[in-house]
């Protein structure tokens, strides 16, 4: 759908002017011998203990345990800064940022007339915001704080938007928030994040000249007169490229908005200082940790070469899935307040009927969209944290295009094991791990007594998951479990507040092209196929577990495993929002696709040989209730009869027999050793 219909024509007066390419700064990850560059964000980030993280308890929060079995992990002294405890949960070391508040304190005392500057703004948010205060109090005296609450969260929305760009994305991230603000504030904040009013065309175009040092009509042949888009930080043209002919969107940023952002960061950092004794008592944590990850944020999306790395780091993730696209980036017309990228002629995700007009299958692309969402969350730890319907097309040929990259979240890998451990625990109905999980990821303090909010996830999983997935969805969970953490010292740290949200909307855009479709019925494929063809040691591990429950071993959990992982590569072989009409072709790409389940049986034997645990699992599997298990095994082998080459799966396990052997040896002997 053609998202540009107006422009203005721009005649060129002198020859363009090439700029070169930024290049890109290095950064040295903590425990890597090299510096290699910061926008690869690989995974093997220097990785800490979630649950290391330490944070005095007060009166409202939950009891600490003294048997330390609360979380796992290596002990830690104490972060010496909120940063630092950022870090610990997030389970990397970044040494070199954006934002610290050493950092924001001098930039803003250090600039010319900043006392003043700070008093007047300081007297201008005390007074607005306690205007808006002492309304709720009086609400609450008269007895109608509830009744007028619609009222109110109307109110809030309009006052943040009078006291700027900081506090509009403030509210933008309290939207997401339900640990700090109640739901039906959330949902009208909610808007925050669509409807910004933009500023001036000439102020904008100004803003480009200045950045890339050349007149707009030796880059553009034209430009759209009206913004396509308007945010917080900045606004949206749609223009061609002079030298190429190429249509692209360019992202310009707000005027003058960085000595604003730091001004308010240092504000509200200095009223966190205030309030972190209110903030331990509910949050388990201080305000000003919540200030600096916040800060930390805003200060990255303020940067645009930051976001076309990030668009890059997409680029590279999703190069060999055909099912995805990612717009390019034009670097050399691109600064640290101008974005250029490649135009995104698709159709709006939610617009079923001309998504069927396409030729695209709606379930085909939905299932594309939660594939991605899936990849992007667990294999990649890189994800997309505002995926709305202006940021989600659907193209012509099938793919799912993502636009927008400012706001992105990154999940190390132990971040992404524990999430996969929850689901793991979730499947095992293992309450207390799926607490504890809670704490490695941050949500709550280290050393904190889970046992009160055991009770409350199993009434939450068992009261949704109980009805199938006929009737799953993320919002009816997200709400009863925005009421746990309103109702204990549960803090959601940003990037799963991002998670959250990204979930929640493209649940929402799958409801709004399908009201019938299942999200659970496209993720539990996908969970199944990592699980079982992932050669991650860390996910066997969470396979095994799976498998086995109470000790005994699950066949019927095993079988359901390998029927959902062929579902899942059996969609994925083509793209599923095509509408094929070439039987052959279809039939030709699936013989190519199938369930690689090699290295898989090669652990697995590698496991029987060397680990006596076990291989006395599985024995006691196979001799179950004092009879062999046979027919179960061969349930399982014709659901695998046809996706995998015995001869040749059998001469690779020959080849690794030499390791597997000297690995027996050397677990005998230690074995031995240790007896004596």
């Amino acid at each position: 759908m053609e998202l540009f219909t107006a422009s203005v024509s721009i005649s060129p007066h002198r020859p363009g002017i090439s700029t070169s390419s930024r290049p890109v700064p290095y950064t040295r990850y903590a425990g890597s011998r090299s510096c290699v560059p910061k926008r690869t964000r690989r995974p093997s980030l220097y990785v800490m203990n979630a649950a290391s993280t330490n944070a005095p308890l007060s009166s409202r929060t939950l009891p600490t345990q003294t048997n330390g079995a609360a979380a796992k992990g290596m002990p830690s002294k104490k972060p010496n800064s909120a940063l630092e405890q950022l870090d610990i949960e997030r389970g990397v070391c970044v040494p070199f940022r954006k934002y610290s508040p050493e950092m924001v304190r001098s930039k803003v005392l250090g600039s010319s007339g900043s006392v003043l500057s700070l008093a007047s703004r300081g007297v201008e948010i005390i007074w607005k915001l306690g205007f808006y205060w002492s309304s709720l109090v009086y609400d609450y005296l008269v007895g109608r704080d509830e009744e007028i609450v619609p009222f109110r969260a109307r109110q809030l929305r309009n006052l943040l938007c009078d006291l700027g760009p900081s506090f509009i994305k403030a509210g933008q991230v309290l939207a997401n928030r339900p640990d700090i603000i109640r739901e039906d504030y959330m949902s009208e904040l909610c808007i925050l994040q669509d409807d910004v009013p933009p500023f001036a065309n000439q102020v904008a175009f100004s803003i480009i000249e200045e950045e890339l040092g050349q007149p707009l009509e030796q880059l553009f042949s034209k430009i759209s007169s009206e913004t396509i888009a308007a945010a917080s930080l900045g606004q949206v043209y749609r223009a061609t490229l002079r030298e190429t002919g190429e249509d692209v969107a360019i992202k310009v940023q707000r005027p003058g908005i960085e000595p604003i952002i730091f001004r308010d960061l240092f504000l509200f950092r200095t009223l966190a200082s205030f309030l972190n004794g209110i903030s331990l008592q509910k949050l388990g944590c201080n305000a000003e940790l919540i200030v600096d990850e916040f800060g930390e944020k805003l200060l990255e999306e303020l940067d645009y070469t930051l976001e076309a790395r990030n668009i890059e780091d997409f680029i590279v993730n999703f190069k060999n899935d055909p099912t995805v696209k990612i717009p390019l980036v034009y670097n050399k017309f691109s600064g640290s307040r101008v974005l250029v990228m490649e135009w995104i002629d698709g159709i709006r995700c939610t617009d079923p009927q001309a998504i069927k007009e396409a030729g695209i299958d709606v379930e085909g692309f939905l299932t594309v969209g939660v594939s991605a969402a899936l990849r992007q969350l667990l294999e990649f730890g890189l994800f997309h944290g505002d995926p709305h319907p202006g940021n989600v097309f659907a193209m012509r040929d099938g793919r799912i295009a993502y636009v927008d990259f400012g706001n992105v979240a990154v999940l190390s890998q132990q971040n992404k094991e524990i999430l996969i451990d929850a689901v793991v625990h979730a499947v095992n109905e293992d309450y207390v791990e799926m607490a504890n999980d809670f704490t490695r990821l941050g949500f709550l303090a280290s050393g904190t007594d889970v046992s009160p909010i055991i009770p409350a996830l199993e009434a939450i999983w068992q009261n949704s998951a109980g009805k199938g997935l006929a009737d799953f969805n993320f919002r009816s969970v997200t709400g009863k479990f925005n009421q746990l953490v309103y109702n204990y010292p549960i803090r959601i740290p940003e990037r799963f507040s991002l998670v959250i949200r990204s979930l929640l909307t493209q649940e929402g855009i799958c409801f709004t092209l399908k009201p019938e479709f299942k999200f659970l019925e496209v993720a539990y494929p996908y969970i199944a196929n990592r699980l079982l063809t992932d050669p991650n040691p860390a996910l066997r591990e969470r396979l095994i577990q799976v498998l086995f429950k109470d000790g005994l071993f699950q066949w019927k959990r095993l079988e359901n495993l390998i029927v959902l992982a062929k579902e899942n590569v059996s969609k994925m072989s083509t793209n599923p929002a095509l509408k094929s009409n070439s039987l052959e072709t279809v039939s030709s790409q699936k013989l190519e696709k199938k369930l690689d389940l090699t290295d898989t049986i090669k652990d697995g034997a590698r496991l029987f040989l060397i680990d006596s645990g076990i291989r006395r699992q599985l024995v006691m599997a196979f001799t179950e209730d004092s009879r062999l298990h046979v027919d179960e095994l061969v349930d399982v082998y014709k659901l695998v009869e046809d996706q995998i080459d015995i001869p040749s799966v059998a001469l690779e396990v020959l080849q690794d027999l030499p390791s597997v052997a000297r690995d027996f040896m050397l677990s005998w002997s230690d074995s031995v050793l240790s007896d004596r």
